[in-house]
């Protein structure tokens, strides 16, 4: 009987073990109802994410420019609107580049679990840095929340992520699932 680890990373279908991937389990080999609703699922979580986001950014940065004069807090709100549109075609671009790169080169099976074990070990220290960053970065939030969102739409929307192109890859290399 196989034990639960094992179930969770690998399934196999007509004779080839299928490893499961970070996010997407098993369902990437099929791409059926199951792979959709995983990437819906994900799609949702960073729209809420994304709102979220730009909302605690413009919470922050309205609470900077509250004691301003009605003419600096305009000229600003004008720079931040130019800027966040800037922020989310770049985040958009930077993360469609980053996309084509990592797909000349996908990660195998073992390489996107260990990247995602590796994300999960840094967050906490992250966490802190980052209260002390949105301060700082106060005045020009709202842009780097248009550069996250950007960021995240362009995640979103690829047909396939690299994990995939390289646990397909492995699987041609390895067709027995060794």
């Amino acid at each position: 009987m196989a034990s639960r680890a094992s179930s969770e990373t690998s399934a196999t279908v007509g004779g080839d073990r299928i490893p499961a991937l970070p996010g997407l389990g098993t369902t990437w080999y099929r791409r059926g109802p199951r792979y959709w609703l995983r990437r819906c699922w994900t799609a949702f979580g960073l729209l809420l994410a994304s709102a979220l986001l730009v909302f605690f950014a413009v919470s922050v940065y309205r609470g900077f420019t509250s004691e301003w004069s009605a003419t600096a807090r305009t000229v600003s709100d004008w720079v931040q609107v130019a800027g966040a549109c800037v922020g989310v075609v770049w985040g958009w671009l930077r993360q469609r580049r980053d996309h084509r790169r990592r797909l000349l080169d996908p990660p195998s099976p073992a390489e996107s679990l260990a990247a995602r074990r590796g994300q999960r070990s840094r967050a906490p220290g992250r966490v802190a840095l980052g209260r002390g960053l949105a301060l700082v970065l106060a005045p020009v939030l709202p842009m780097v929340a248009a550069w996250c969102v950007g960021w995240f739409a362009g995640h979103v929307t690829v047909r396939e992520y690299p994990s995939e192109v390289g646990a397909r890859r492995w699987l041609e290399a390895h067709p027995t699932g060794s």
